[in-house]
């Protein structure tokens, strides 16, 4: 798919920043040996003279047969002396090389005039990180998840308390996050407000991203306004692109469904995404403070009726956790 000018310098940008980073750690790795080792320094000096030399010698023409043997088995000695100091000191054999991020391209980004698989991802991960810059990532993980906010008091019409219910949540979720892969069950949070849907959705988000997957988190009013402003302002080209990151990353976390300001723009474009999603059998998580009536009327029969029969359900028990922590601030301070 085609990418915006932007995400395309930002990705060049952090492509010639590794290559950098990693030339300027083997100057530093260098630096240290020839102070360790002052012949290090010299072996590589008289290397560089031999290819010089060669080179030369080939240049001029004539039969150099003897002289590129002799300056080709001088080389070798001297490769041999400079590998055995690296393992005396139980240095890797490439020590004296860059460590570059990617060994096909060397974090140039392309690999005989073809864009490399490293920088293709690059530039996925960059589009992803540009839909998700203003999601709070990194404000909740499981750790900080605490079922001490829920009552313990007895759910309706089951023999578990609330308390230890949300423990179970809790428990569900850890495990689907570690387990997580392009063939997950989608998810629906479903509850009232303040009752940790956001958190435990977040903390899911930050495990698959650590374990290597894309992820788009988005809260539903920020992400449709933002293809409604795109497709109503001449950027239709952008709108659709987002779409299609959408539709494709490794898990889409749609929080807070049901608050955006609705419109036929919205409905259709909320549509397209969760269909093509279900459709292609992509994981989704959605959070909504909606019952699966509310949902009907707002978003038609149709698209709830796969939601609610493609998606795990999660009901989310007890008080306004927010609510609690506000009260709980005002009187300590």
């Amino acid at each position: 798919m085609g990418y915006s000018s932007e995400i395309y310098a930002a990705a060049n940008k952090a492509m010639e920043q590794r290559r950098l980073l990693a030339e300027e750690e083997l100057d530093q790795r260098r630096a240290l040996l020839y102070r360790q080792v002052p012949r290090v320094q010299e072996i590589e000096r008289e290397l560089v003279n031999i290819s010089v030399a060669a080179g030369k010698a080939v240049l001029m023409g004539a039969d150099k047969t003897v002289q590129l043997k002799r300056l080709r088995d001088e080389s070798l000695t001297l490769q041999k002396e400079l590998a055995d100091i690296l393992a005396g000191r139980s240095l890797p054999a490439a020590y004296l090389e860059p460590w570059y991020h990617c060994k096909h391209c060397k974090d140039t980004g392309n690999v005989d005039g073809r864009m490399c698989d490293c920088m293709k991802h690059l530039i996925r991960q960059t589009a992803y990180e540009e839909l998700n810059r203003i999601s709070p990532l990194s404000l909740c993980s499981f750790e900080s998840f605490s079922a001490d906010y829920y009552p313990d008091e007895q759910l309706p019409m089951r023999e578990r308390t609330i308390r230890d219910y949300m423990q179970g949540v809790l428990r569900f979720c850890r495990q689907y996050a570690d387990a997580f892969d392009e063939y997950a069950q989608g998810l629906i949070f479903m509850g009232g407000t303040g009752l940790g849907k956001t958190h435990l959705s977040l903390s899911i988000a930050q495990t698959v991203i650590e374990r290597g997957f894309g992820v788009i988190y988005v809260s539903a009013p920020n992400i449709l306004s933002r293809l409604e402003t795109k497709q109503f302002s001449g950027r239709s080209s952008e709108r659709n692109e987002d779409e299609q990151l959408l539709q494709e990353c490794d898990l889409l976390i749609v929080d807070d469904l049901g608050t955006e300001f609705v419109t036929k723009f919205t409905q259709a474009a909320l549509y397209n995404i969760l269909n093509t999603r279900l459709n292609s059998g992509k994981p989704v998580i959605i959070s909504t403070n909606l019952s699966t009536k509310e949902m009907e009327q707002t978003y038609g029969g149709r698209l709830v009726s796969r939601i609610v029969g493609m998606l795990k359900r999660i009901d989310f028990y007890g008080n306004d956790i927010r609510q609690m922590k506000r009260v709980k601030n005002r009187t300590t301070n």
